[in-house]
């Protein structure tokens, strides 16, 4: 299971230069139900998509602001969405006791995946590799 990180998925998401072309390439050759996302992710963009929408001050910026948001929606609807269970809520809190100073929301994504067993895919390495036996990959370099 490859679970993408909110760098990862706003590439795709947007089809942002280079980078998100050699990601969607390598994700190409790899069984499209082994591509899942977290809730934890859904959670940060939606924060992004509400500061967004809040700083529309026209009609037109809110019109375009909703466009965007219907899109990523749509995306959303499409990828398997990994949720903050027991397990992963298990696994959070035995990660905050070893203090590895990382964000909060970092760390549940982390939880959710080893809870899981998954590869996180990710170009924040220097963070996730702060937590012991995650696995993580950057496949946009």
């Amino acid at each position: 299971m490859l679970v993408l990180d909110t760098d990862h998925l706003s590439l795709l998401q947007w089809n942002v230069g280079v980078e998100g072309r050699r990601l969607e390439k390598r994700l190409s050759d790899v069984d499209a139900d082994s591509i899942v996302t977290t809730i934890v992710n859904f959670e940060e963009q939606m924060r992004g998509w509400l500061s967004y929408l809040a700083k529309s001050r026209t009609v037109v910026q809110q019109v375009e602001a909703y466009r965007r948001l219907t899109r990523h929606l749509e995306y959303y609807r499409q990828i398997p969405v990994l949720d903050f269970s027991e397990a992963a809520a298990v696994e959070y809190q035995r990660l905050r006791k070893l203090q590895p100073r990382i964000g909060s929301l970092d760390l549940k994504i982390a939880a959710i995946v080893l809870s899981k067993g998954g590869t996180l895919l990710s170009r924040n390495l220097s963070d996730f590799r702060r937590i012991p036996d995650l696995k993580i990959e950057d496949w946009t370099a």
